[in-house]
């Protein structure tokens, strides 16, 4: 009413200081996406302070109208090499031949052993690898480059009927313990 005392007839909103009320426009979303495409690891908080919007506004916007979604890294226990890859295939390719001539006699015979390390690590590590990604990409992959604080090695020996051993073993120590243990056992190993 004093608007009208005044003289002001307008009927248009005057500015205002703040930032809008709808920051979901097509500029706003492309702005978010390249800041993803440039890193593909930063922060929707990150993102919000550098638009001037809320961090729930960016998660919505990223979610809904980009349709991405943070993904951690898997580990992989090593990226193998060309002649590692190959010693693996010529292996298999062996084994394949001789269950091919006897399958029962080769399964009677067969003592399978798995050595796994147990790597103890700083969760941290995992949740700086996530990363931004669109629905039905991959998982990023990472490889574990540093040394590891501590770590173990665990080794399983068994046959189609039971396991034989389970044997935990510290970074220093060999596994030829084990073999000598499997020996016991009396089973026939080729």
């Amino acid at each position: 009413m004093a608007q009208f005392k005044r003289g002001d007839f307008s009927t248009c909103d005057a500015p205002r200081p703040g930032r809008p009320k709808t920051v979901t426009t097509p500029e706003i979303i492309d702005q978010i996406h390249e800041l993803i495409l440039e890193g593909r690891q930063i922060s929707a908080k990150s993102i919000a302070e550098q638009l001037g919007i809320s961090r729930e506004r960016v998660g919505y916007i990223i979610h809904e109208y980009l349709g991405m979604r943070k993904l951690s890294a898997k580990w992989v226990p090593k990226c193998l090499k060309v002649y590692e890859k190959r010693q693996w295939c010529q292996s298999s390719e062996q084994l394949l031949e001789i269950f091919g001539r006897d399958p029962n006699d080769l399964l009677s015979r067969l003592v399978t052993m798995d050595e796994t390390w147990l790597y103890h690590y700083d969760s941290k590590t995992m949740h700086q690898s996530i990363e931004w990604r669109s629905n039905g990409s991959p998982h990023p992959q990472k490889f574990r480059v540093r040394t590891i604080c501590r770590k173990s090695s665990r080794s399983d020996f068994w046959v189609p009927d039971c396991i034989l051993l389970i044997d935990y073993l510290p970074r220093a120590k060999l596994s030829t313990r084990n073999i000598t243990h499997l020996c016991w056992c009396n089973w026939r190993i080729f």
